[in-house]
């Protein structure tokens, strides 16, 4: 009888500790699902903050100086912008430093005036994600390779912003930190970050103002008052660089092919015809990147990598070919696009 009472007592005594376990466990459940939904939550907060962002930049008006730099250097320039459903964007961006350039945009027509030679060259915008604008993808694509996090608020150029830092959820990106307007979600401040949060660079504004009128007709009337100019128009067309030999297929997740190009390159040889350039460019909806293709010409050029800031680059022969990377992305990355470019001659 001693020894059942013993073992009942044992029993009866261990009950309180499995309850306690029980209780313990569910609490983690209940913490897990409710992570689960803070998780869900922040990723949903974080889609549409990025969606503002990028509508804010193509529908608001806006004007003000903003700052690029990366590591010494330091360059300001001076945007306007407006947009109206009549007859869509127009855009001003003006060089503060060095020699004097001046782009004037209506919706995807860009006009670069080049004063020291009284030139202006027109062409079609290719980049549609230059500061102040972001996403050249979806927001939900971009948050398949990058992990949101709410910082909550702060100011920039006296306005106040939610700032949000998107995390690569690998080593083949950088990660990124974004100051947005509380209002209308124009993106204020962008910071590229290196492995160790350390700022590889930034464009930031240092003056805004947003909404209001612009001087939206003095942007039409520079674009039409061009005579005088010498008008150059860079033969820009659309490649297909598979029927030319060319076969890119990176094992990077998260980056996809939005854009193969040809445009000429003058040669380095007085009266010799300009050197076709073929370009591909990959992007993960925040980075991307270039690949150009060239014809080997009589130069001392040399295979070989470098960088500056967030930009790497990454040069290599390929035959008869020079092949060019560069983007903002870590050197492993273009390493690892370049591993992956196959060349067969088209028959």
């Amino acid at each position: 009888m001693q020894r059942v009472r013993l073992k009942k007592t044992t029993h009866w005594g261990r009950l309180p500790a499995l309850m306690f376990c029980a209780a313990a466990l569910l609490s983690a459940a209940s913490s897990a699902f409710a992570q689960g939904d803070d998780s869900a939550a922040a990723r949903k907060s974080a889609a549409e903050l990025l969606n503002r962002i990028h509508d804010a930049a193509q529908q608001q008006n806006y004007e003000g100086t903003f700052v690029y730099q990366r590591g010494t250097t330091v360059q300001s320039s001076r945007i306007t912008h407006s947009a109206a459903r009549s007859d869509g964007e127009f855009e001003s961006l003006e060089s503060l430093d060095g020699k004097p350039r001046r782009m004037l945009r209506h919706d995807d027509d860009m006009y670069t005036f080049v004063p020291e030679r009284h030139l202006v060259v027109v062409e079609k915008r290719q980049n549609k994600d230059a500061f102040p604008s972001l996403l050249t993808t979806s927001s939900e694509q971009v948050l398949t390779v990058y992990e949101p996090k709410m910082l909550g608020p702060d100011r920039v150029a006296g306005i106040d912003s939610q700032v949000i830092e998107l995390d690569p959820k690998d080593a083949w990106r950088f990660a990124y930190k974004l100051w947005a307007d509380s209002k209308t979600g124009l993106l204020l401040r962008a910071q590229t970050l290196g492995p160790d949060a350390q700022v590889l660079e930034q464009l930031s504004f240092s003056q805004v103002q947003i909404g209001g009128s612009v001087d939206r007709a003095g942007i039409a009337n520079g674009i039409k008052n061009i005579a005088g100019w010498t008008v150059v128009r860079p033969p820009v067309e659309p490649v297909d660089m598979e029927a030319q030999g060319w076969k890119i297929t990176p094992a990077v997740p998260g980056f996809r092919e939005i854009r193969e190009l040809r445009r000429p390159m003058a040669s380095r040889e007085e009266g010799q015809p300009p050197i076709p350039v073929d370009q591909a460019v990959f992007s993960d909806g925040l980075a991307a990147i270039s690949i150009f293709v060239e014809p080997v010409e009589k130069n001392s050029r040399k295979e070989g990598a470098g960088e500056s800031g967030a930009t790497h680059v990454l040069v290599k022969r390929r035959g008869d070919f020079w092949i060019t990377l560069l983007g903002e992305v870590p050197q492993a990355t273009l390493q690892q696009f370049a591993s992956a470019i196959e060349y067969k001659p088209s028959k």
